[in-house]
């Protein structure tokens, strides 16, 4: 069942004091991060008292940064405290040093190997929390929350901080929350025997938090199978977007038909499927004159794979007209979205929610996405797109080959999304159902 929202007429909400922990992302835009400062940002707003807490790094967000200005368990700390047990018993003051903003951001600009396979000891290690070889940095957070005024709720980004879990509700005594955010894909990405015992530990650790927020039905049957939790424990919210600045592109012909990606250049998001496609466009008897324009981080140790990419497209003749342009802030990626006729990020793995699809729709850009994840339901609540076999270059190039033939129906479609996002996947209706849910579990 969908959480309950606010209903017409009904007072507004009485004002609560939430802290919200956060997990940075070393210096990339991350949908997590982005969702999280956005609903942190629209309940203050609305007059609700939120500190948002970042862990690991500062977050990066290409609206107004509404987070807190010092990081717990910095990347550094957590990192050095799990290779040796000397800095387990640092000083506060050396821990703080290395706990500076301005250096986790330094540091973030280098090239750091986070993919699931490098991180087994040190994800177990956080999720074991009071067990763990962190502790010393959760005495800290304890200590800090303490020390302010107690929250009503406490909300965490996503269940690999289970671990904060209990010690939270021991020391404030207060209901806490988790959101669901792509987590089974990072522990099923966990080499032996870290993924086995990561999940082991997830799943001990979740019976300490109160309710769970998921960003679609499909996402939450999926998660209460892999924490082993109750489904009634685990309510509906969608993702919103911040709608300032956004709108309906121009449709007029430019002569070509633009297809664009907006993800992180990682094989997990399928940019080599739609190059593929592209070039099954560009190669067939109806040649259509159509361009591809990318847009996302780069991490230093994914250049081999986009060169890869690079290469095909070269030696299949198409290379000027694919384009990369790299990591956009909010303006840049407002720029990118209307320049395209459509957008696609074919993931090979069932993504839980897709923020870049609801931002295509919020300027009129219809998407083609896999039939997996979240996106065959957020598709069904806006109808703005279509829907292509997963992990398939053939399918998706016939079903943008759709899109191309029929540009009317391409712009009714982008319309469609475009009215479907200020109706379900608003920043308003996205803090409505999570304070309906904080309500349920809160005195």
């Amino acid at each position: 069942m969908r959480a309950g929202g606010l209903t017409g007429g009904k007072k507004p909400d009485p004002q609560m004091k939430i802290t919200y922990i956060t997990a940075g992302a070393g210096g990339m835009y991350c949908g997590n991060c982005l969702r999280d400062n956005t609903l942190a940002a629209t309940l203050r707003a609305q007059g609700h008292d939120v500190t948002l807490v970042p862990l690991y790094t500062p977050i990066l967000t290409d609206e107004e940064d509404v987070s807190l200005d010092r990081v717990f368990y910095g990347g550094l700390n957590v990192y050095l405290q799990q290779q040796s047990s000397l800095f387990r018993h640092t000083p506060k003051i050396f821990d703080s040093l290395l706990d500076a903003p301005g250096l986790l951001r330094w540091v973030s600009g280098f090239a750091i190997r986070t993919a699931p396979q490098q991180l087994g000891e040190l994800t177990l290690s956080v999720l074991e929390g009071e067990e763990g070889r962190q502790r010393k940095e959760l005495g800290k957070l304890l200590d800090w929350m303490r020390g302010e005024e107690r929250p009503q709720a406490v909300h965490l980004t996503n269940s690999l901080l289970a671990g904060l879990a209990g010690p939270i509700k021991r020391a404030l005594r207060t209901p806490v929350f988790c959101s669901l955010q792509g987590e089974d894909v990072f522990i099923n990405g966990l080499p032996a025997p870290y993924r086995e015992r990561s999940l082991q530990a997830i799943r001990q650790r979740a019976t300490g938090i109160d309710a769970f927020l998921a960003p679609s039905n499909t996402y939450a049957d999926s998660m209460a199978d892999f924490l082993q939790v109750p489904r009634n424990r685990i309510h509906i919210v969608y993702p919103g977007l911040k709608l300032e600045g956004h709108g309906a592109r121009k449709t007029e012909s430019k002569g070509e038909f633009v297809i664009g990606y907006m993800s992180r250049v990682h094989p997990d998001k399928g940019l080599h499927l739609l190059a593929d496609a592209f070039r099954i466009l560009r190669q067939s008897e109806r040649t259509p004159n159509c361009r591809l324009r990318v847009a996302g981080y780069l991490d230093p140790n994914d250049r081999p794979y986009l060169e890869g990419i690079r290469r095909r497209l070269r030696d299949a003749g198409l290379e000027n007209d694919f384009e990369f342009l790299g990591t956009v802030d909010r303006k840049g990626k407002i720029a990118f979205l209307q320049s395209l006729d459509t957008l696609a990020v074919p993931t090979t793995y069932a993504a839980p929610k897709g923020l870049y699809m609801l931002e295509a729709w919020a300027n009129g850009v219809p998407v083609v996405e896999p039939r997996h994840g979240s996106f065959p339901e957020f598709m069904e609540k806006t109808g703005g797109g279509l829907l292509h076999k997963p992990n398939s270059a053939e399918d998706l190039a016939a079903q943008l080959r759709c899109l191309i033939e029929n540009p009317t129906h391409a712009a009714a479609l982008g319309e469609k999304g475009r009215k479907g996002v200020a109706e379900y996947f608003n920043a308003e209706k996205m803090t409505e159902e999570t304070l309906s849910v904080y309500h349920q579990y809160v005195s």
